[in-house]
């Protein structure tokens, strides 16, 4: 089964994958590897060529057969160290910390810092795109996105994760769009003009708060208008149901679980999911070990099997047709067989064993994110 490629190009992805005998091409819903190479360590785009400590390269994206991602544009708070770092680390390097931790949430960041952030961070995608001489497309449609896969590039859409670079008069909504902005959450892990995040505590369901501010909703609307996807991962859940009324495009969480198997406040709960599910959304599963044990801990020794289980209560919860990945890839711990973006082949050999036929692993693996990203893009 062919899905949502484009009709007008020489070859299909499954006709690109069996000639040559590559693993499965993967859509990932979530990176944070822009973070990593403009902010972190500025100018390092030229070791994504050859590789780099991190989840995400070109050798790793080849190995594992990643074709296209959202890459995310993050602002950090300014307690950057105390944010990421905010649980325990044990003498082995790993973070612990006690079940139950309440987790304060992250400093708010000003829209001129914000603003100087994003635009840092889409410098150095398009610089990393000038590097690769073709080795890595920034898209804007849906006809560039497919193409750049079928072409062996590896095809990045530009997500920005948290809207503090946007002012209520959602002006820059329109230049960030032109600029090449496809994709937009209203929030990340804390409060801003439009919405309220949800925190990292453990075990906290993701009613905690009130729900878009007049703003957020005049945003929904605007990303609507424009063709910018909406991502409710990180949204509260009265935040959440605001999107649900207010949005005439598909639900998705780009990088979210499911809370019934852990109970994080960033992830979701069964009527969240069939919400999703009946917009004809997507859920991205994330690949934090802490978002998917049913313990809530960084376990180093947790494997793609929980990765699988999620994906296979969205499957049969709401249909195979509303799940697919949202790794989180350079922004958490992942399990330890995956490692990184070369690992991603491991994953679609435990669905197989779990009994997902190949026309399901194609909309996984790609198929529902192309899909949703066409009837959300204009």
């Amino acid at each position: 089964m062919i899905l949502e490629t484009d009709m007008t190009a020489p070859f299909t992805l499954e006709e690109v994958t069996m000639a040559k005998a590559s693993p499965i091409p993967v859509f990932d819903g979530h990176n944070d590897t822009i973070l990593h190479l403009a902010i972190k360590s500025p100018g390092t785009e030229k070791d994504f060529l050859t590789g780099r400590e991190g989840h995400i390269d070109l050798p790793k994206a080849r190995a594992g057969g990643l074709a296209g991602g959202l890459f995310a544009m993050f602002v950090p708070s300014p307690n950057w160290t105390k944010e990421i770092r905010w649980r325990v680390t044990g003498p082995d390097g790993e973070p612990v910390r006690s079940k139950g931790r309440d987790v304060p949430m992250a400093g708010r960041v000003s829209q001129p810092a914000a603003m100087n952030a994003v635009m840092t961070m889409m410098a150095s995608l398009l610089r990393l795109q000038k590097l690769c001489r073709g080795q890595v497309k920034v898209v804007k449609t849906h006809r560039q996105l497919v193409s750049a896969m079928e072409g062996g590039k590896l095809a990045a859409v530009m997500h920005m994760e948290g809207a503090e670079a946007i002012k209520k008069d959602l002006d820059a909504l329109g230049v960030l769009y032109e600029a090449g902005i496809r994709s937009l959450g209203p929030v990340w892990s804390r409060p801003n003009a439009f919405g309220y995040g949800v925190p990292f505590n453990f075990p906290d369901p993701p009613d905690l708060g009130p729900g878009l501010t007049r703003a957020g909703k005049d945003l929904v609307r605007e990303c609507n208008r424009l063709g910018v996807m909406v991502d409710l991962s990180h949204l509260n859940e009265k935040g959440f149901w605001d999107v649900v009324d207010l949005s005439r495009a598909p639900i998705v969480a780009s990088h979210s679980g499911v809370w019934k198997l852990c109970r994080s406040p960033r992830n979701l709960t069964d009527d969240q999911l069939k919400a999703i599910g009946e917009s004809g959304g997507i859920v991205g599963i994330n690949f934090a070990r802490a978002f998917l044990r049913k313990d809530g801990e960084y376990d180093r020794r947790t494997t793609v099997k929980e990765i699988a289980k999620h994906v296979e209560y969205v499957a049969e919860k709401v249909g195979v047709d509303h799940v697919g990945f949202g790794s989180d890839f350079d922004g958490t711990q992942v399990p330890q067989d995956m490692k990184d973006a070369s690992g991603l082949p491991l994953l679609m050999e435990e669905l197989k064993g779990r009994g997902f036929k190949r026309p399901a692993l194609m909309k996984i693996a790609h198929g529902n994110w192309l899909r949703v990203l066409k009837e959300t893009w204009k």
